[in-house]
């Protein structure tokens, strides 16, 4: 034992050439070694390869599995996830006025999101590119957008146009969702007339609700757009050329409308109506209303501005329903036109006192024919001409004349004056009174029109209505509302005889104010005393002024009613007659209403 290990330490303190051969064939060969590294190399190069080629394989197959057997279901779903529709939004026909003019159209909008978590750029980046397109302060769209990180909505109503440039800014976070939108290019123009539509889609007021079944397109099958591209309209195109015309004329309408106003700032006054309409046809030409509202923007407007008062709010006519009375009176055969009666300018009914407007500053009139009590509008005339009839036979003309009916021009919420009870009005003295010169009694503007129109047209009821019919591409029409056949209540001889007194009104009388040199006009003012919230008359009046040309061939009836102007001043004559003036200027040169003959004018009015 000892001697080996001697013999080791001795082979180990010897030099490495003088060792024994049997240590040196002992130690593995560098070459060895090195193929070993290889050979692992190789191993570990071949797992991964083989393991990339089966991934590889297993990739290929799921992919000609989903393209080749999945590949419709996939692009479908594709498809549902990356397009959107133009969802309805009920489309509607549009509305034109009678020399086409849109009223009412639908059209495209979109409303702006932006998802700032989307952004490739910083916010501030984004803000600053987007906000010439929508001219808005850039640092205050950086504030919008910083608000939230997602369904940041910042502009609405945007138009297709705007949405393009939108879409050409390559912005990435930025949606633009498209709506159907009912646009009203004329703004308040005829606002109480068209009605609007609200923002759920819902007909709410005028023409919009009460033709909607009639207006409303068939659903239309909504293009489905995908990826970035905008749809231009969802308007089925056979439908695009059918629209409702109406029978008014916006260029009457905008005169008659600002004239309207302008009378309501001159004499501070609470609200009026201008309506023009054809006494023969019934169509109207102009109907203005204020206070007015934008239906594009209804929500804005105080809620009394949405309903057109002149078809739903009743009032007492006053001296402008005296026409009437005496065609009545003509018909029933109690008067003629050649009689006359005797004007004390005050007389007393039971407990109460009639009296004359002016009777303080005049005093008694005297004797008057038929067309000074319509030239002076006397009320005590007129309590004289009512009274040669029976209060029965009174009311029954009331009745037959459809005064507690509605005119049914066709638009929603019209309404109509209740007659007083029957017995109260025979069995009072001062009810048949009253009503004999306007008052005690209600109707509304549009009624009044609607009486007037027959004075003018030989006798008849005409139905008014502002809807002339459906319109197709090529200008005819397939379909028009079918008017309720005139009815007659007076006899041409009466009406021409009622005509002929009121062109004395404004010849010579009241009405001066509303004279047109060269032509041959006939009117009546009113000025009527109002109730006030306590049942009894009180300070505040309602003045009005009806007018009818031409005389020697009668067209038209223009009516306008003024409520409450403020003034001592302030009377049929001064606030109604100057405004009815200045629509019929317009109307003669619109409708081509020639001058009256220089012969026909019998000295009453003389041509420039």
């Amino acid at each position: 034992m000892g001697s080996t290990r001697t013999a080791r330490r001795h082979r180990r303190g010897l030099p490495r050439h003088q060792r024994p051969r049997q240590m040196a064939q002992s130690a593995p060969k560098p070459q060895s070694r090195s193929r070993n590294s290889q050979e692992r190399l190789v191993r570990r190069i071949a797992i991964v390869w083989s393991v990339l080629l089966v991934a590889t394989l297993g990739l290929m197959m799921r992919l000609g599995y989903l393209q080749l057997l999945q590949g419709d279901i996939l692009r479908e779903m594709a498809q549902t996830q990356q397009a959107y529709r133009l969802e309805p939004s009920v489309t509607r026909r549009p509305i034109v006025d009678t020399q086409g003019t849109p009223l009412a159209v639908d059209r495209l909008v979109y409303t702006l999101y932006g998802h700032p978590a989307l952004f490739r750029q910083p916010i501030g980046v984004v803000a600053q590119t987007l906000a010439p397109v929508l001219d808005l302060p850039a640092g205050a769209l950086a504030e919008q957008l910083k608000s939230q990180q997602t369904g940041v909505r910042l502009v609405d109503d945007l138009s297709e146009d705007t949405a393009r440039r939108i879409q050409q800014l390559r912005l990435d976070g930025l949606e633009l969702i498209p709506t159907q939108q009912r646009f009203y290019p004329q703004q308040d123009l005829f606002s109480q007339i068209v009605g609007f539509i609200n923002l759920d889609g819902d007909a709410q007021t005028g023409l919009e609700a009460e033709y909607q079944d009639r207006l409303r397109l068939p659903e239309p099958q909504l293009p489905t757009v995908v990826g970035p591209t905008l749809p231009v309209s969802n308007l089925p195109a056979e439908a695009a050329p059918q629209q409702m015309q109406l029978t008014l004329d916006s260029r009457l309408q905008r005169v008659a409308q600002e004239a309207l106003r302008k009378t309501l700032r001159q004499f501070a006054a609470k609200r009026g109506t201008v309506m023009v309409m054809d006494v023969h046809s019934g169509a109207l030409r102009a109907f203005a209303v204020e206070p007015t509202f934008d239906p594009n923007r209804y929500f804005d407007a105080d809620l009394a501005w949405l309903k057109n008062w002149a078809i739903t709010d009743l009032y007492e006519p006053g001296s402008t329903f005296k026409p009437i009375n005496v065609a009545i009176a003509l018909e029933a055969g109690v008067i003629t036109p050649e009689d006359t009666i005797y004007d004390e300018g005050r007389i007393q009914i039971g407990d109460w006192t009639i009296q004359n407007s002016d009777y303080e500053a005049s005093g008694r009139i005297g004797t008057l024919s038929m067309t000074e009590v319509l030239k002076h509008s006397s009320n005590v005339g007129m309590v004289h001409i009512m009274d040669k009839m029976p209060a029965a036979d009174f009311y029954r003309w009331l009745e037959k004349l459809e005064l507690d009916q509605p005119t049914g021009i066709g638009l929603s919420a019209e309404n109509a004056g209740p007659l007083k009870d029957r017995d109260q009005f025979v069995n009072s003295w001062v009810d048949a009174a009253t009503a004999s010169f306007g008052q005690g009694m209600v109707l509304t503007p549009m009624k009044l029109l609607q009486l007037q129109a027959a004075i003018a047209n030989g006798g008849y009821l005409v139905t008014p209505t502002v809807v002339e019919g459906m319109v197709n591409g090529q200008g005819g029409f397939t379909w028009q509302p079918v008017p309720s056949t005139p009815k007659q209540v007076f006899s041409a001889e009466t009406s021409d005889a009622v005509l002929k007194m009121m062109e004395a009104v404004v010849a010579d009388g009241t009405g001066k104010p509303a004279q047109i040199s060269g032509y041959r006009i006939a009117g009546k003012t009113g000025t009527a005393q109002k109730v006030n919230e306590f049942g009894a008359y009180g300070s505040g009046r309602i003045t009005s002024f009806v007018s009818l040309l031409p005389v020697e061939q009668p067209r038209f009836v223009v009516l306008a009613v003024i409520d409450e102007p403020v003034g001592d001043d302030a009377y049929g004559s001064t606030v109604a007659a100057p405004l009815v003036k200045t629509v019929m200027e317009s109307l003669v040169v619109l409708e081509g209403i020639p001058p009256s003959a220089p012969q026909a004018l019998n000295g009453v009015l003389s041509p420039e």
